[in-house]
């Protein structure tokens, strides 16, 4: 499975970490994924991953 929203398609992003003495290494951002059972038309349940900004959106649209 791709780190990636199912529903918004956010995936990682690119960085880098630095240092006190200012080296520069990359490093990445994950997305805050977490995973969610959907009920889809049919009746049927089935396991996705969603990011947790977009949770908070959901649940504020109602």
């Amino acid at each position: 499975m791709s780190r990636k929203c199912a529903l918004t398609g956010k995936g990682p992003l690119v960085g880098n970490n630095v240092s006190h003495a200012n080296n520069k290494t990359k490093r990445r951002f994950l997305p805050n994924l977490r995973t969610v059972k959907v009920t889809l038309e049919d009746g049927t349940t089935r396991k996705i991953k969603v990011a947790a900004s977009t949770l908070r959106t959901m649940k504020k649209n109602g």
